[in-house]
């Protein structure tokens, strides 16, 4: 397809889409002349995900591209590739001291590699619950342990039957575009247990 009907079935400007070839974030299209290149759904693909990175999950620019090259030239591990896209992924922290959460990851029973961005953003989190007077203790941390691993298992089943470069980005945008979704969830089962409560009570 040529770059306007890209544009078109993408929904992204080809001034945007010209931006992302040369930031490196879109591959070139094939030369079929000097002045013309031919796309097709590996690009569009590519555009969608650069689209819902950057709109949805409203990622800065250098972010975006930071888990595209996690893609396109993954870790040896899909477990190290996954560590450093959540890296890229917010909250954006940097503790030093991360006793907290360290605690907490190996009284649960959960894997603790301090390279895991997600050590520092789990001591980030514990601070900011404390500082604002609210409990984290074993109790709290296992009640959300354990729905999250069952979770987590659920999310993983679908590697065993993609290629090793699918697994990598699934594992990587899946990461990154299902974490809205879940705090959306959790927000809606708030709010219906708070109506179901309020109907109960009427009743």
């Amino acid at each position: 397809m040529r770059i306007s009907e890209l544009s078109e079935r993408s929904g992204i400007p080809v001034a945007s889409i010209k931006f992302y070839i040369r930031e490196g974030m879109l591959p070139r299209g094939a030369a079929t002349s000097a002045t013309r290149a031919e796309y097709d759904d590996e690009h569009l693909a590519r555009l969608r995900a650069i689209q819902a990175l950057s709109d949805v999950r409203a990622l800065p620019l250098a972010r975006v591209k930071e888990i595209l090259s996690l893609i396109d030239e993954p870790d040896e591990t899909p477990y190290a590739t996954l560590g450093k896209a959540v890296s890229a992924l917010p909250p954006y922290a940097d503790e030093t001291n991360t006793d907290r959460a360290r605690e907490t990851i190996e009284r649960l029973g959960l894997t603790y590699d301090e390279r895991f961005a997600a050590v520092a953003q789990l001591e980030a989190a514990i601070r900011g619950i404390e500082a604002a007077g609210l409990a984290w203790d074993a109790e709290t941390a296992a009640r959300y342990a354990g729905p999250l691993l069952q979770i987590a298992a659920a999310e993983l089943i679908p590697l065993a039957h993609l290629s090793e470069s699918e697994q990598v980005s699934y594992a990587v945008l899946g990461t990154a575009m299902y974490e809205p979704a879940i705090l959306a969830l959790r927000r809606l089962a708030h709010q219906h247990v708070l109506a179901s409560r309020e109907t109960d009570d009427g009743m």
